[in-house]
This record gives C-alpha cells, sequence and structure tokens, in this order.
C-alpha cells in the first residue's frame, strides 16, 4: 500500500493533486471516457451538412495572441499620419513588404511580413469595460453582465473557445485540447477581478484550458505535473500504474472509480515523450530562443509554437502580468509603447511567423494578435495618455488559409469608427471556427437541452485565398 499512497512523489517536486486533476481532464472527455462521443460528431457532421456557410477547413490550430488592455490602433496597426497632432500622436509610419500598406515605424520586423498578414482596421463594440470585454473577444458572445468591470467570472459565462472546441473536438491523444499560458489575464483595479470566460462556463470546469501559470523565459521553468519526480524511471511509473489498476477493480467507493480513469489520465501525460516533449523549452537552440526574445512573452510564443507542432488545436497566449498596466496606456502611452510594449510584440511575432513559415506550420496554423478594445483618438495632453476607445480598433490574423498582404475594413480619418466592414468579437470568433472547419452556426445543447450555435458571429470569409 506504500506504494499506491507515494505514486505523486514520480510527477515531480511541483505537483499536486490539483495539478493531477488539471492534467487528468485532458482526455476527461476523450471517445476513450466518454461513450456518447460519438452521436456529438454524427450530430456535428449533420450540423456542417446544414450550415450555410462552407468552411476551409485547412487549419489544424490557432494560436491567439491575446494583447491584454487595448493596444492603441493609430500607434499600432492603424496610424493616421495626415492626422492633427493631438490625433496623429508622436510616432511615424513605416513602408511594408506590401506596398500601400504602412504601419507604425515601431513595428519594423512586422513590416516586413505584411505580405503574410490581414489586418483588420474596422474592429468595434459598444463595451469600454474590460472585464466584460475579454468574455466577448474569448468565447464570441457577450458577458452575462456587459459593460461591467465588477462581475468575476461564474459558471454562467460562456465556455472559452478552447472550452468549446474540447466539447466539439476533443483532442486525442496525451496533449490537450485548449493551452492558455501563462496566467488568467486579471486587472488589479477592477472589483471582479479575473477576466470572465476564460474557463468552462456553464459546460463545467472539465472543459476548461490546460492553464501554464508560469514564465517560460524562468531558467527554472517546468509545467507542474508533468516531471517525474528525482529518482523515478518511466518503468517504476509503469509499475506503479500496474498497481494502481489492481486496486482500483477492488475498490468500491463510488468516488474513488470516478477519479481513478482522471487520475490515469494524467499519470499517462506524465509518460508520454511527445507530452513531456511539447512543453521543453529546453529543446530548442539557443539562436532559437534568442530570436524570439529571452523575455516572457517572446518565450511564451516560443512555447505555443512547440505545442502546435505536437498537435495541441489551440494556443492562448496572454500578455503576461507585467505589474504595470499591460496595454491600458491611460498615462504616458507613447513612452511605454515604444521602450516596453511593442519591441518584444514586433520580436516575437514576427519571429513566430517566421519560425512556421520554415517550418511548413504557417499554412495549417491560424494566428489571431488582438486586444479587447482599441484607445481613444485624441490624446489626453495632461498625461499623454489615450483612454478605452471599443468603437474602433485593429486585430490581426495570419496562417490557416489566410490570404496575406490585405487590409479588411476601414476606419475613419481619425481612427475613430469604422468606415467599412464593421467587425466584431464574434466575427473574429466565427472565423477562427470556421478556419478549423467547425461551421460557426453548430448547434450544441446546454444543461437545460435548449439548442445554442456555438458562436452568433459571421465567419470573414473573403479574408481566405
Amino acid at each position: 500500500m506504500s506504494q499506491f499512497r507515494n505514486t505523486s512523489d514520480c510527477l515531480g517536486p511541483r505537483a499536486s493533486r490539483r495539478s493531477v486533476l488539471q492534467l487528468g481532464m485532458w482526455g476527461a472527455f476523450t471517445p476513450i471516457s466518454l461513450g456518447g462521443l460519438d452521436g456529438l460528431v454524427q450530430q456535428a457532421r449533420a450540423s456542417a451538412s446544414e450550415s450555410s456557410v462552407k468552411t476551409t477547413g485547412r487549419a489544424k490550430s490557432v494560436i491567439m495572441i491575446f494583447q491584454w488592455g487595448g493596444p492603441s490602433q493609430l500607434d499600432t496597426w492603424d496610424p493616421k499620419p495626415e492626422a492633427p497632432a493631438e490625433i496623429r500622436g508622436e510616432f511615424g509610419t513605416i513602408e511594408t513588404a506590401v506596398p500601400g500598406i504602412r504601419i507604425s515605424e515601431h513595428f519594423p520586423k512586422l513590416a516586413k511580413h505584411t505580405d503574410k498578414l490581414a489586418i483588420i482596421r474596422s474592429m468595434t463594440h459598444d463595451d469600454p469595460a474590460h472585464l466584460s470585454t475579454v468574455h466577448h473577444l474569448l468565447t464570441g458572445q457577450l458577458a452575462p453582465r456587459p459593460k461591467s468591470d465588477a462581475e468575476p467570472p461564474s459558471s454562467k459565462d460562456w465556455p472559452f473557445i478552447g472550452s468549446m472546441l474540447a466539447k466539439v473536438r476533443p483532442n486525442i491523444g496525451p496533449l490537450p485540447t485548449s493551452v492558455m499560458l501563462p496566467w488568467v489575464v486579471s486587472h488589479p483595479a477592477a472589483p471582479g477581478g479575473k477576466g470572465p470566460g476564460q474557463h468552462g462556463g456553464w459546460l463545467g470546469h472539465g472543459y476548461d484550458p490546460f492553464y501554464i501559470l508560469a514564465d517560460p523565459n524562468d531558467p527554472g521553468f517546468q509545467v507542474p505535473g508533468l516531471s517525474l519526480g528525482d529518482g523515478c524511471s518511466i518503468e517504476r511509473m509503469d509499475q506503479r500504474m500496474r498497481l494502481m489498476d489492481d486496486l482500483s477493480k477492488n475498490l468500491e467507493n463510488e468516488s474513488s472509480n470516478t477519479w481513478a480513469p482522471t487520475h490515469k489520465k494524467a499519470i499517462n501525460a506524465v509518460m508520454s515523450a511527445t507530452a513531456r516533449e511539447a512543453f521543453d523549452l529546453n529543446k530548442e537552440t539557443v539562436a532559437t530562443r534568442d530570436r524570439y526574445g529571452r523575455h516572457i512573452h517572446g518565450q511564451c510564443l516560443l512555447l505555443a509554437r512547440r505545442m502546435v507542432e505536437a498537435g495541441v488545436p489551440l494556443v492562448t497566449v496572454n500578455w503576461h502580468n507585467d505589474g504595470q498596466n499591460f496595454w491600458d496606456t491611460h498615462g504616458q502611452n507613447f513612452h511605454h509603447l515604444k521602450k516596453r510594449l511593442m519591441p518584444p510584440a514586433d520580436r516575437g511575432f514576427a519571429a513566430l511567423l517566421e519560425d512556421l513559415e520554415a517550418r511548413g506550420l504557417l499554412d495549417d496554423t491560424l494566428i489571431v494578435w488582438t486586444g479587447e478594445f482599441g484607445r481613444t483618438p485624441r490624446i489626453n495632453p495632461a498625461i499623454a495618455g489615450r483612454e478605452h476607445w471599443p468603437r474602433c480598433y485593429s486585430a490581426v490574423m495570419a496562417g490557416g488559409g489566410i490570404q496575406g498582404g490585405q487590409t479588411y475594413g476601414t476606419s475613419d480619418r481619425f481612427a475613430a469608427y469604422p468606415a467599412t466592414l464593421p467587425t466584431s468579437p464574434s466575427d473574429i470568433v466565427s472565423t477562427i471556427f470556421h478556419a478549423l472547419g467547425i461551421p460557426h452556426d453548430l448547434e450544441i445543447r446546454d444543461q437545460l437541452n435548449r439548442p445554442l450555435k456555438i458562436s452568433c458571429g459571421e465567419p470573414l470569409t473573403s479574408l481566405f485565398g
């Protein structure tokens, strides 16, 4: 019995029952443990055949780069060099790889890759609050309480994109369907704290993404629960698993029987070379790690590339807890963008594009770069900042069948409102499903057996080549 009690010491010094449970959720709803999945797949296929929009189905994975805080559209992707100084701001523009497309001078590396990018300049909604817009962006649905920074996450939330993906197309094997890193976005000044819409919502916690709450740039970086303890070998783990199987056959306690499959799946993940290597940045060369930038954002993007290469369908890289104001540049907007925010964003995104292309993965991987809203066109002269502005902002897509070298939609002369092709966060989520070959109008049923569409937006089909 001592071997059974000590199984956790094979999971490494930082492992916990919580991390094992989380690991186990990777496979809690795979065909092995959910007998009704075949019916769900059949239902999905039937709905797909009846869908009003044909999907491209070209992307196998998605990397969502969430620039938490709200990047200024005027100072990044949609500059207005002819506008008055109080609108235009301090930054100049630069030519790019595509004649006629100019972006901020502080995105010099990305300027060389605009032939791969679709720049959306007409993003819009009407919610100026951080937390409820997180829900809108990461689920494609309005928050239970819109325009609010006071409502924390709850079981009433619509499921996160990755959670919905795990429902309609769970990943098979040792790797999760969805990974979120390096933290769950929160705002220290918001009464609600964490942004809603980053978990399983009404689907339940079994559909939560796998969270990696750590800094990949830390020399001691390790994914909790995915390492063998000191002195524990694969063979020893295998012996303990066989012992657990024998013991579980004799357990009559119902809760123990419920725990056993989850625990076994977690141990299988630990023993899987594919799972362990996918999260191991030490497999990368020094030159590759340097190219992404030796900072938390760059190394998160490199880790995202490793995960999609290993077969993870959705990786969300949130702008990290930087101890400052994220991209929420109410004050000293130009200083923070120039010195702190845009250089790592430029370096990391450009390296990701180059790396995916070199490895033949760009056509299979959709990249979405966006914030929850933009910034006011008029600068606040007292603090050289820009305030929240959801009425018009920018997003970028690349890979996964997207036709690069284009802009989609236009803003007015001050980037205050869309002039053409207004686009909502729900449309972005629908486009993600569309790229993955999942009809955006696919219906699933909630706990009350009500039919609900997985997205209320419309895919931007014209972006695809």
